[in-house]
């Protein structure tokens, strides 16, 4: 035993669990462990619970990672006793959605998948819904792709007249008269059990059949109306026949859509698992008479620690206590499930699993490795490695937002500002030896840029090298003037430089009216300035807060000295072109406008360039590039 074990048991004897363990029962049940303030960290099942819970306080050496870490913080336990292991399954199932405990594996779906329900009345109704009620009506799915459900519901609506009323069509009801047939009825949607034109039996036959096409069993069904085809065609009556001849039809169109997987006809579920460091994900085929008929996800975190047999046994766990579709024959397994693990497993299906008479059926769990079955697992797992990745791309873009927000709240906090800034503008100058003087605006929104609102400035009353000055214009230009109303205002100023700037930028704001806490970030030691205080102050390094303001200044920067590039590139430009004789800076602009560069308007003939700059200044242009052509 180790000297952590050691601790580890004295720390359980000192709190009490001693006696625990030495009255634990030998039955079947769920066990929750707690810390030492009370809160549930870790759920489980046994089948016998003082096995079991012991398990954990004997040899540290044969706990590792994520179950070693928890046994150091167990301060008490609780037991629950079941009768039998299903029922315990099921506690431990609703117990983890209910507490979420620190150290158990964390299962979700990818979405809220919708159900399709036929109600537990008279004349029962087909409908789709997400909200599951144990109501004794029938239900199917879920259902996990949309094109699927639609086929399902075309196919249903074009073979059976099922009625799409929510009239309460009790026999009392129909027997006093009080509906009357609707539309449906008058194009042969439905055949108007609300008047009693449809007798019960032969209704809930039809729904009898859209069952057993719900269930996958359409070869049978293919196979019944055909008969039925053919008999009434016997008899004449050749427009009953043309009837189920149109339903053939569109049953055999829907069958051609599903992909034949197997050729045994076998009703399978396939497991298949992709795991990451502390994520997996595992998918469910749903094979019908060979055919793939949908598959489902289930998404795992905290997995860390776990093999991926365990993770497997979860996954079926979940799917099978929250499935209400008819269980498979057959289950096919990546790995071989921990025995303890399967054999809860299979007494869950024993539960469920009855065959058409309502007896009880075995179901056999199969870890195939050659041969078809091998192949399914290998295109399930597949599947499953695909979403897997697609899900911690996801993660990680939800994992930067969330970054993102963090920079603001901190920001907020660390300034001490009346509100969070959500909105924030930052604005910088560039310009060469005080010539092409520009500023930039860019905003950033829940910490991201928002480009559609960046603007840029060329600056006009500014002389020389005048930073307070450009600072000065513009902040009046954008808080003064028509941006002021056609942009939000921003819940803080950033100003690229130290107190002077700051001071300009509060001035200029407090002229307009406006009360937005303003700052400025100095570059050489990433110095934060306020109006009117003495003294810089700096924030960690690795704040979040200054990650986003070196964002936002960072940005700002990018963005104005591409404006006064852009400038001074045109400016150059232009100066070559007004250099020839009788061009003027208008028409030069005008030139590069319609051309895009000096270089494509210097090989262009006087004809192309008339369209620009007229006859006349064409020629000269053209004789400007071409000078060979004087002497001709």
């Amino acid at each position: 035993m180790t000297e952590h074990h050691n601790h580890t048991l004295n720390k359980t004897v000192k709190n009490g669990i001693a006696d625990k363990l030495a009255n634990l029962p030998a039955l079947p049940g769920v066990y929750q462990f707690r810390n030492s303030s009370g809160k549930v960290i870790y759920v489980g099942k046994a089948k016998n619970l003082r096995n079991r819970v012991r398990s954990y306080f004997r040899d540290s050496r044969q706990l590792y990672g994520k179950t070693l870490v928890m046994v150091g913080h167990i301060a008490d336990l609780e037991v629950i006793i079941t009768s039998s292991e299903v029922e315990a399954l099921i506690l431990e199932n609703n117990l983890i959605k209910e507490l979420r405990p620190r150290y158990n594996v964390n299962l979700k779906d990818d979405k809220t998948y919708p159900y399709l329900v036929i109600t537990n009345e008279p004349f029962p109704r087909i409908f789709l819904t997400r909200q599951l009620r144990r109501d004794g009506s029938t239900w199917f799915g879920p259902y996990t792709e949309a094109g699927q459900l639609r086929s399902i519901l075309d196919l249903i609506g074009s073979i059976f007249p099922v009625r799409s009323c929510k009239l309460r069509l009790t026999e009392e009801n129909i027997a006093a008269g009080k509906f009357r047939v609707c539309l449906d009825y008058h194009i042969h949607k439905c055949k108007g059990p609300c008047e009693g034109l449809q007798p019960e039996k032969e209704y809930l036959e039809m729904i009898g059949e859209i069952v057993r096409l719900l269930k996958g069993r359409t070869s049978g069904m293919i196979r019944s109306l055909t008969e039925k085809m053919h008999a009434l065609a016997g008899e004449l009556k050749f427009e009953a026949a043309a009837e189920i001849r149109s339903q053939l039809e569109s049953m055999k169109r829907y069958t051609e859509k599903q992909k034949v997987v197997s050729l045994d006809g076998v009703d399978r579920d396939v497991f298949a698992l992709a795991s990451g460091q502390d994520d997996a994900c595992a998918v469910i085929f749903k094979i019908r008479e060979g055919k793939l008929l949908g598959s489902r996800r289930i998404y795992m975190n905290n997995t860390g620690g776990e093999t991926e047999s365990t993770l497997l046994s979860k996954a079926a766990e979940k799917y099978y206590i929250e499935t209400i579709d008819a269980i498979a024959d057959e289950i096919l397994f990546q790995h071989p499930l921990p025995p303890e693990e399967e054999e809860a497993l299979k007494t869950l299906l024993a539960a469920k699993k009855q065959d058409e008479q309502g007896r009880k059926t075995v179901v056999r769990l199969v870890v195939p490795q050659i041969g078809e079955k091998a192949h399914l697992l290998d295109m399930c797992r597949r599947n499953a490695t695909h979403h897997l990745e697609e899900y911690l791309i996801e993660k990680q873009k939800r994992g930067e937002a969330a970054r993102e927000h963090g920079g603001v709240l901190d920001l907020g906090k660390q300034l001490r500002l009346a509100r969070m800034p959500e909105r924030i503008e930052c604005f910088d100058n560039s310009h060469f030896q005080g010539t092409d003087y520009v500023s930039s605006m860019v905003c950033f929104v829940g910490g991201k840029p928002r480009k559609s609102d960046y603007r840029k400035f060329r600056l006009t009353s500014v002389a020389g090298s005048d930073d307070y000055g450009a600072m000065q214009e513009v902040l009046t230009r954008r808080y003064s003037g028509s941006l002021c109303e056609e942009l939000p205002l921003p819940d803080l100023v950033v100003v690229d430089g130290g107190k002077g700037q700051v001071n300009v930028a509060s001035a200029v704001l407090t002229r307009a009216g406006l009360d937005i806490p303003v700052i400025g970030l100095a570059k050489r030691l990433e110095e934060i300035f306020m109006p009117h205080a003495r003294d810089p102050f700096n924030l960690p390094k690795t704040s979040p807060a200054l990650k986003l303001l070196q964002r936002l200044r960072d940005e700002a920067h990018r963005f104005a000295v591409t404006y006064h590039r852009q400038l001074r590139r045109e400016r150059t430009l232009q100066t070559e072109l007004t250099s020839i004789a009788g061009i003027g800076e208008k028409t030069a602009q005008k030139l590069l406008k319609h051309f895009g560069s000096v270089e494509r308007i210097a090989s262009l003939l006087p004809e192309e360039l008339e369209a620009a700059a007229g006859k006349s200044a064409a020629k000269k242009i053209y004789l400007f590039y071409h000078p060979q052509e004087l002497t001709r």
